[in-house]
């Protein structure tokens, strides 16, 4: 099994794919003229703008609930692992793709406000609406649907549960099946309570959580605050591959910086899309430029204090990419021993400043990071059977997912953890190279949409959005409300 995911993610995540995203951000960031820095007072702003109604949710839940999918395992585990396979380099290289990533996030989040539509009774979109809607072709929107759903229903909830069992268990001492089983029940307890029960749990817990550990992250910088500009400087030379003994992984720093990076804030995979289309605003805009902020919220700040946490503290280890042949030492690094890359470099870096305490608390803080997230997937693949379903009038389909996800949850937590990971990274690739090609191909319309937002905020109005003044004709939903209005 690990080698047959190995397998396919060698050619998922190749180089072109890394080039891809990397390009992509650029690309776009050049065509919205930096966005997420000419607007980063207006993203703010906008963050409290619009209200929930009986069929969509607030900006701010809306963020809530993409802040769920973005803050999970990646910015603990995930930072852990992007420095034990890519070196400390890799923390910049994440950083890189979430200040460019900010860009495609905003035009995948605007093309899903733009062509949303409502579906029993709840606002739908993503990238199956916005292909098929936007696009015109039909087959390729059920691809992204049914890829989308494989990967959030069934890829990726394993590795979320895999990281809560593992530091569970690192820290209680409990059994990884328990703890399937127990996160396994809560989730049922939430999910079969419907979509609004999601978006009004993550607008609870997501802020609380995501402040905590970023709190605990700046103490631990702060008690060895002369050791942060050596850090920095660490991080910048090993990522351009400057530092002497992590030359030999300054590929592998790109390489694992992306695709952690993606990992973590999602930009460009085309998850966030779906939450972000079930937002009341008065212009797809608004929501693309609130949804391009949560991605600076996620790498700039979360992923960060693991990344400095772990670096400051020197409690991790680098891989040596060439262990195995001659005489070639398994690590570059050593700053741990007998700790799996993961959480555990984590509740290792808060121990050795809070001991008895630090790994209580990363545990804890990972479950409900993970959790919220496994509550986004199943919003996302709920998202995509609907699309797949909208003819049928019988729900049976969105409960064979929730049993599903149920049992995934368990299996995932008894999982290994290199399965569980590589499992992951393939649903989240999967879906990146299908979206991607696809906002470029429809980038006109979200292009378009920000310029009449800036020309109405330049006129002193709260932007009010008509497709017919950008050239948009099949938007439904937008027209239904320059009717109603």
């Amino acid at each position: 099994m690990e080698e047959v995911v190995g397998f396919l993610n060698s050619i998922v995540w190749s180089n072109a794919l890394i080039i891809l995203c990397l390009g992509a951000g650029l690309y776009f960031s050049l065509r919205t003229r930096f966005l997420q820095v000419r607007h980063f007072k207006e993203m703010f702003r906008l963050l409290f703008d619009g209200e929930s109604s009986e069929s969509g949710v607030s900006s701010f839940q809306a963020l809530s609930m993409s802040l769920a999918g973005r803050v999970g395992t990646g910015n603990i585990a995930g930072v852990a692992t992007a420095i034990a396979f890519g070196g400390p380099g890799a923390l910049f290289w994440m950083w890189m793709v979430a200040f460019l990533g900010a860009s495609t996030a905003f035009i995948e989040a605007t093309l899903a406000q733009i062509y949303k539509e409502e579906n029993k009774g709840l606002l739908r979109g993503g990238p199956a609406f916005y292909i098929e809607r936007g696009l015109g072709i039909k087959w390729f929107a059920v691809l992204f649907a049914v890829v989308s759903a494989v990967a959030m229903g069934i890829l990726l909830p394993g590795v979320q549960a895999n990281s809560v069992a593992e530091s569970v268990q690192n820290a209680f001492s409990i059994d990884t099946w328990i703890t399937g089983i127990g996160v396994a029940v809560i989730f049922g307890a939430i999910v079969f309570g419907g979509v609004r029960r999601i978006a009004k749990f993550t607008e609870l817990i997501v802020p609380f959580m995501a402040i905590g550990y970023i709190l605990a992250a700046v103490v631990i910088v702060v008690i060895d605050i002369d050791k942060l500009p050596g850090v920095i400087s660490l991080i910048f030379k090993s990522a351009f591959n400057q530092e002497a003994g992590f030359g030999a992984v300054f590929g592998l720093a790109v390489q694992w910086g992306v695709k952690r990076g993606i990992y973590s804030n999602e930009a460009g995979q085309g998850s966030a899309p779906h939450i972000a289309a079930a937002a009341n605003v008065s212009h797809p805009t608004k929501q693309g430029l609130v949804q391009a902020f949560s991605v600076y919220i996620d790498t700039l700040l979360v992923c960060s204090a693991t990344g400095f946490m772990i670096l400051i503290t020197g409690t991790y280890n680098v891989l040596n990419p060439a262990f195995g042949t001659g005489n070639a030492p398994k690590f570059l690094y050593q700053g741990v021993d007998d700790v799996t890359a993961g959480a555990g470099y984590t509740q290792s870096a808060m121990d050795s400043v809070f001991p008895g305490f630090g790994s209580y608390f990363v545990a804890v803080a990972l479950f409900f990071f993970a959790f919220t997230t496994i509550l986004a997937y199943y919003y996302i693949a709920e998202t995509n059977v609907s699309y797949l379903t909208k003819n049928l009038k019988s729900p049976i389909a969105n409960h064979i997912l929730k049993v599903v996800m149920l049992l995934i949850i368990i299996y995932g937590s008894v999982n290994t953890a290199k399965l569980a990971w590589d499992i992951g990274d393939l649903g989240v690739g999967l879906m990146a190279w299908f979206n991607i090609i696809a906002i470029f191909l429809l980038q006109k319309p979200a292009l378009a949409a920000l310029k009449d937002y800036e020309k109405q905020k330049k006129e002193g109005k709260n932007p009010v959005f008509n497709p017919k003044d950008i050239g948009v004709n099949n938007a439904p939903i937008w027209d239904k409300t320059n009717q109603d209005t």
